[in-house]
C-alpha cells in the first residue's frame, strides 16, 4: 500500500510544496497528450500541472486529497480520483493512456512490479504510457531532501534492473530519456506501450513462484495464466491448497504469496513459435528476478517447456538446476492436451513443490 508517511507529508504541505516547486518536462507530457488515447490518467498528479495536457477526458489521480483539491486551478475539467498506485480502482482496459511523474518513485522497489502489473491491467491493449523513475541504486526516506518535506520515501533504480521490471510488467519499451528534476536528481522517462501479454505478478517474500514457458494469446487476452476451461492448473491449485479462489492470480498473490511469471513474455498461439534467443534472454531475466526477490521455490509448469528452455533430459520433480539460487520443481503440463496427468496428480506435484520451500 502507499507509504503513509509520504502521503501525510503531501496532505500537510500541499500548498507549500506547490509554492516551492515548478512544473518541469511539459514537452514530454504534451507529446504523450498527442499520442495517447482517452481517457488518460495523470498518476500522482499533484496540483495538476501536467493533467491538462493529456487527452481528454483526463483523470487526476493522487493519494493525497490536499493535492487533488488544487487540481481545478490548473485542470478544471479533470476527473479527480483519490487512490493507491498499488491497487488502481479501475476496471480492466478502462484507460487509454497514462502519465506518471513523481509517483512510482515513492514506492519500494519490490512493490513496483505489482503496481505496474495493475497499470497494465487497467490500460487497453496498445495504450501509451510515460513513466519517470529516479536513477541510482538506493531506496529509503529523505534521499532527495529533508526540510519542510522530510519523511518521504524514495527509490532509485539501476537502468538494467528497471528494464527487467518493465518487460516483466508487460510493456514494450519504445524510448528512454534521461532528464533532471527540481532537486537536480537524474530521472529517466520511459515511453511504453501496453503489450498483449501477461504481466508478472510478483513481490518479495513469495512462498512459491509459478513459472510458465510463455503466455498463450488466450491467457493474455483473459488476463489470467492457464485460463482455458480445459486447463487443469487452477483445479489442481485449489485441490492442493495452494490457492482458495479459482482463476484469480491477484488473490493468490495478495493472500497466499503465490507469484506468477513466464520465461518468455511474448504471447503466442503455440510454444513452437518461440526462438532459442528468446529462451536464453528470458531465462537470464528470470535468474535476475529470482536473485532479487528470492521466492522460496520456483515451480515450472510444463516438462516439455522446461526441456526446451533449460534441460533436454529433465524429468518431473526437483531439479539440480537452480534459478537465482532458489530450488526448482518441474511439473507436467496442466494443458487439457496432456492426458497423462489428472488433477490429483498435478495437485500432488504442487504439494511436492511447496515442500521444497
Amino acid at each position: 500500500m502507499a507509504d503513509r508517511m509520504t502521503r501525510d507529508v503531501y496532505e500537510s504541505h500541499a500548498a507549500d510544496w506547490v509554492r516551492k516547486r515548478k512544473p518541469l518536462h511539459l514537452d514530454a507530457v504534451e507529446s504523450l497528450g498527442k499520442r495517447g488515447r482517452p481517457p488518460s490518467i495523470d498518476l500522482g498528479c499533484g496540483p495538476g500541472w501536467h493533467t491538462g495536457a493529456l487527452a481528454r477526458p483526463a483523470i487526476a489521480f493522487d493519494v493525497a486529497m490536499a493535492m487533488l483539491e488544487l487540481v481545478p486551478d490548473r485542470a478544471p475539467d479533470a476527473w479527480r480520483v483519490q487512490g493507491d498506485l498499488e491497487s488502481l480502482p479501475f476496471r480492466s482496459g478502462a484507460l487509454g493512456s497514462a502519465w506518471a511523474r513523481n509517483s512510482y518513485v515513492h514506492l519500494r522497489r519490490a512493490s513496483v512490479p505489482l503496481a505496474l502489473a495493475d497499470l497494465h491491467r487497467s490500460l487497453r491493449l496498445g495504450a501509451h504510457a510515460t513513466i519517470a523513475f529516479f536513477l541510482g541504486g538506493e531506496e529509503g526516506r529523505d534521499l532527495l531532501d529533508g526540510g519542510d518535506f522530510a519523511g518521504r520515501y524514495f527509490s532509485r533504480w539501476e537502468l538494467d534492473k528497471l528494464f527487467d521490471v518493465i518487460i516483466g510488467a508487460g510493456f514494450d519499451l519504445r524510448h528512454d530519456d534521461a532528464r533532471t528534476n527540481n532537486a537536480n536528481e537524474e530521472e529517466v522517462h520511459l515511453e511504453l506501450v501496453r503489450a498483449r501479454t501477461l504481466p508478472d505478478l510478483v513481490r518479495d517474500q513469495l512462498r512459491i513462484l509459478v513459472c510458465g514457458l510463455n503466455p498463450s494469446l488466450y491467457a493474455a487476452d483473459a488476463g489470467v495464466g492457464f485460463a482455458r476451461p480445459g486447463n487443469r492448473f487452477w483445479p489442481a491449485a485449489l485441490a492442493s491448497g495452494l490457492v482458495t479462489r479459482d482463476r484469480d492470480p491477484w488473490h493468490a498473490l495478495r493472500h497466499h504469496r503465490v507469484g506468477f511469471t513466464d520465461i518468455v513474455k511474448r504471447a503466442t498461439v503455440a510454444a513452437s513459435e518461440l526462438t532459442r534467443d528468446e529462451y536464453a534472454t528470458g531465462l537470464a531475466r528470470l535468474e535476475r528476478l529470482t536473485t532479487w526477490l528470492q521466492p522460496r521455490v520456483v515451480a515450472f509448469v510444463g516438462l516439455a517447456g522446461w526441456r526446451a528452455a533449460v534441460d533436454r533430459r529433465a524429468v518431473a520433480g526437483p531439479q539440480t538446476r537452480t534459478i537465482g539460487g532458489r530450488p526448482v520443481y518441474v511439473m507436467p503440463s496442466s494443458s487439457g492436451l496432456n492426458s497423462h496427468s489428472s488433477v490429483s496428480d498435478l495437485a500432488a506435484h504442487l504439494r511436492a513443490a511447496l515442500a521444497l520451500a
